[in-house]
């Protein structure tokens, strides 16, 4: 195997300093377009490339944001990070992805791994955060952001839907269609997106004086989503609810799937379904889904706004909790809304 090419080896051949190379592979930093096409063809005829950690431990700056997610089943989370990639790389920044534990969402046991990389913010998601982790970025000075979770500590920033808002819309649309026996299958209990969109449905339901007819846990799983559709509805009739709010759209299909070809149950004649967040599939014919869509660019772009802010007015950044409005998204599996309501369809109900 050869040997790198260096700095040194480019500026020879460029015929002018190293540090004019430095400067070149710079971003921002002050060079004519006529050194900085000097330059750049001697690199490329030489096979260069830039030491960009080596960078990193001279100025302080990677330019490399870590993104944390537990896990990546949810359409929801690629979709994101794609954007989120996109719009880190508009700014000068690369995102580099970091698994933490499925079982838990738990980073603790890799929080030290991803401080030794030299980033220049995290961005966590589907995860849980303690205090202590919390404590470790801010003594490394490591701006963090909770994107699609929300905790309630101290100096740390959060992008959500409004969770609450939209679990609110599903129970007010449920009802206005005629709905009285609702079910809830609800994602892990430790997620906020999870506790905020159930207390919404159940603000809706207390409103009108309707208990909550049925619930069970799926935990954002393809598995425990089959179960609790099991759980919930192979039972006598009478016994099983007229709807189902699934916390998450991932789990609403595998509830249509089990109610449909395993149950033998037509939807939305005998059950009606609404999911959240309207990925992809929610659109298709198969799935047809009823569903609460969450804004990703907005809150991709509240994402990086936020970053920006945090690395480059330290002195004057506070802390943002920002929480987004989606609209409810009416499709094939549930019931039309009575005409009186019709001309709220998709419209934010």
């Amino acid at each position: 195997m050869s040997e790198k090419v260096t700095a040194l080896q480019v500026a020879q051949r460029a015929g002018v300093s190293q540090s004019a190379v430095s400067r070149v592979f710079t971003p921002g930093a002050s060079v004519s377009q006529k050194m900085a096409t000097k330059v750049r063809d001697a690199a490329e005829e030489l096979g260069y490339r830039p030491n960009i950690l080596a960078r990193a431990m001279v100025s302080g700056r990677s330019r490399i944001v870590g993104f944390v997610v537990a896990y990546l089943d949810n359409y929801f989370y690629p979709e994101a990070i794609e954007k989120l990639s996109n719009a880190m790389q508009a700014e000068g920044y690369h995102v580099l992805m970091f698994m933490a534990s499925q079982t838990t969402g738990n980073i603790d046991d890799v929080v030290d791994e991803i401080l030794d990389y030299q980033i220049d913010g995290l961005i966590f998601a589907s995860v849980a955060m303690s205090s202590t982790i919390v404590a470790r970025c801010q003594a490394a000075g490591v701006p963090m952001i909770l994107f699609n979770r929300r905790q309630d500590m101290e100096g740390v920033s959060s992008i959500t839907s409004d969770n609450f808002a939209g679990g609110r819309k599903v129970g007010e649309y449920l009802i206005t269609c005629g709905h009285r026996r609702i079910g809830y299958i609800a994602g892990w209990e430790g997620a906020s997106t999870q506790r905020d969109r159930e207390a919404g449905l159940m603000a809706a339901l207390t409103a009108h004086d309707i208990p909550l007819f049925a619930r069970e846990v799926g935990n954002f799983r393809k598995e425990g989503a089959i179960e609790a559709t099991r759980a919930m509805f192979d039972v006598p009739a009478n016994q099983r609810p007229d709807a189902v709010f699934v916390a998450n759209d991932h789990m609403a299909f595998f509830v249509l799937d089990t109610l449909r070809h395993e149950l033998g149950l037509k939807v939305p004649d005998d059950v009606a379904v609404v999911g959240y967040d309207d990925v992809p599939p929610a659109a298709w014919p198969a799935y047809d889904l009823t569903t609460v869509r969450q804004r990703s660019n907005t809150m991709v772009q509240e994402t990086v706004d936020t970053f920006i802010r945090q690395i480059e007015e330290p002195e004057d950044f506070r802390p943002r909790q920002v929480a987004i409005d989606g609209p409810l998204i009416i499709r094939g599996s549930s019931h039309s809304l009575p005409s009186k309501g019709k001309a709220q369809t998709n419209a934010g109900i």
